[in-house]
This record gives C-alpha cells, structure tokens and sequence, in this order.
C-alpha cells in the first residue's frame, strides 16, 4: 500500500526527507460504463484503501457487510448525518447512501490513498465541502462512455433491468455525462484493460506532482532531528 512513509532523501541535505499525505481518487461514469467492473479491477492490488459506503438498503445476495457496504438501519443514518459525520450523502431510489468522513481524512493523514467510487452528486458535494485536506487531496475522475447508444447497449445485454428502467437509466445518463468537464480527469471508455492502465497512470500522475511533496528533516538516532 501506498503511504506516508513513501520518502527518499534530497540530494542536497541528506538529512531531509520527502513526505507526503494521501490522494483521495473519486470516480464516476453513467450507470453501464463499466465503473464498477473497473473498481473491482483495481481493487486487486494493494494501491490505496477501498472506501467503503453506508446505505439504509438491504444487502443483496452475496454482498457483505463492511465490505460492500456498511449496511445501515434509517434511523442510525439519519443520527450520523445530523453529527456531520458524512462527506457526500445523497438519496437514491428511496435509499440512502454516504460516505463516512473521518475514516476518510485519517487514511490521508496518514499518507494512504483512498479510492472512492460516488455518481456525479456525490462527487460535486466533495468538491463543495470545504475541508482543506479533503479538497488539495482530491484527484476525481470520469468515465465516459463512447456514446450514448453503446451505453444502451451495454445495459441491454446486461440484462438487469426492464426495458423501462433502461430508459430511465439512459435519461440519468446522459445527465451525468454533461459533467465530465467538472472532473480533472476523463477517461474515454475502451477495453478493460485500456481503462486498467488509464486510470493507473492517472494514479502515477498525481503520486509524482511537487505539490504533494514535503521536505521534512529526518529523526536522528537520539530522537532528535538531525
């Protein structure tokens, strides 16, 4: 995993040492771009923390509590929003999801990237949040479908949803690709493994940039600085 401790001294004093805090990666895309395919994808290597949401929806077959999602009853959900324990929290179908904040900032803190996958209401909600640290570690992405009749096409031969639902899909879809100009980065869908290394050398990109850089003065062997 990626973390604080990624350091390397400068050439010019030794005793100086490079420090940085964490990335938060936010990724969106229309419903059927391949969003979560990609998600489950990059999850199989150890470059950044998951970040797990919470939902007042029931868990589907399979899916795991505090793996999937951290499973919520109304009434806890409601008693966290009020604390302002939430980042982004939105409504959806009935259903209420968020994303925890704390567990967010302290992974940043701590140097580790965090991957979060939100639609495009909860991305602009961390962009208009405020929090200093969440807004300089924010690295948000966009995946947009070649057009919009291969998206239909992709939910179709999915095959989970009604002809109807796939229409309500398509109108939200072509809502949410209006705002790929709002993210840093877009990535034009392709094969899974186009969009694999896309989105890796976004990662790379943002792990290289000078300003997340910190030249801090090494502890020397008695607890001091040198």
């Amino acid at each position: 995993m990626i973390g604080y401790a990624n350091k390397s001294q400068t050439l010019s004093n030794p005793s100086l040492q490079f420090r940085r805090t964490g990335i938060l990666f936010v990724i969106s895309a229309p419903s059927g771009a391949g969003k979560t395919t990609l998600c489950t994808a990059l999850r199989q290597k150890p470059d950044f923390v998951w970040s797990v949401s919470c939902t007042t929806r029931s868990p589907r077959s399979g899916e795991l509590n505090g793996e999937d999602y951290h499973f919520l009853s109304a009434e806890d959900f409601a008693a966290r929003l009020a604390n302002g324990e939430f980042l982004e929290h939105a409504e959806v179908h009935g259903n209420h999801y968020g994303t925890l904040k704390e567990p967010v900032l302290e992974n940043l803190r701590n140097g580790i990237d965090v991957l979060l996958d939100i639609d495009t209401r909860g991305a602009a909600n961390i962009r208009a949040c405020g929090d200093p640290l969440i807004l300089r570690a924010l690295a948000d992405v966009f995946l947009l479908p070649p057009d919009l009749e291969e998206l239909r096409r992709r939910l179709l031969r999915r095959g989970s949803e009604t002809d109807d639902q796939v229409e309500v899909r398509m109108r939200n879809a072509a809502k949410e690709m209006e705002c790929w100009r709002d993210y840093r980065y877009t990535i034009i869908n392709g094969s899974m493994e186009e969009n694999i290394e896309k989105f890796r050398a976004v990662m790379r990109a943002e792990r290289y940039l000078s300003r997340r850089m910190t030249a801090v003065e090494s502890p020397d062997k008695t607890g001091g600085v040198t």
